[in-house]
């Protein structure tokens, strides 16, 4: 076994989770670290929308106190960054897509879901890993609404992929028949995104 996993794997252990856990080439953190490209947006409520748009039957426009108003789904999962880190039992509370998917109604071509942030910010998923139990439209994590480092007021979190597919300050969802590579894919990055395989970079 290779020296950094059989570290990474005791730091998993003494902290009290099984090592089966901590996918390969990655270390397990109790913080969150912060990383993102650009600069933090400052966010008006009083204007903001999430717009669902592209292969469904009914464009969507929701307010925050809307999308506040639908049924919430917490979840409890593990979160894995392509820069190594991995977090454990992170929690999140949002919208599951399945409430969205009811408002919009997907067309049967819809097969990719392309997620637009601030700053023009894209990433890309297959419709089925939105479609994941737990994959959310989150506006809390730990407990707390999410801190503008984080995507305040809203973000996606698609824990079976690396965290970059989990766009932060999040505007909207396009369902689209074709793949539509996302901002870090354009530069490189692995458009399948799976830690289990470290898919990290194309190249």
């Amino acid at each position: 076994m290779p020296l950094f996993r059989s570290k990474a794997e005791d730091k998993v252990r003494e902290a009290g989770y099984d090592p089966i856990r901590l996918p390969p080439g990655q270390y397990f953190t109790e913080k969150w670290p912060v990383l993102h490209a650009g600069e933090v947006p400052d966010v008006d409520l009083a204007t903001w929308t999430l717009e669902l748009s592209g292969e469904i039957e009914q464009p969507v426009a929701l307010s925050f106190a809307q999308l506040r108003e639908l049924p919430a789904t917490e979840v409890t999962t593990d979160i894995h960054c392509v820069t190594r880190w991995s977090r454990f039992d992170a929690q999140f509370k949002g919208v599951h897509w399945r409430e969205l998917a009811k408002l919009c109604r997907p067309k049967p071509s819809a097969r990719f879901a392309i997620a637009h942030a601030e700053h023009g910010f894209t990433s890309n998923v297959p419709l089925a890993a939105l479609e994941d139990a737990n994959a959310l439209i989150v506006y809390e994590a730990d407990g707390e609404p999410l801190t503008p480092d984080h995507g305040y007021p809203v973000r996606l979190v698609i824990p079976t992929k690396y965290f970059w597919k989990s766009a932060k300050w999040l505007r909207g969802i396009e369902l689209s028949a074709s793949d539509k590579p996302g901002f870090w894919e354009r530069y490189g990055y692995n458009n399948n995104a799976d830690f289990w395989q470290e898919q990290r970079y194309e190249f």
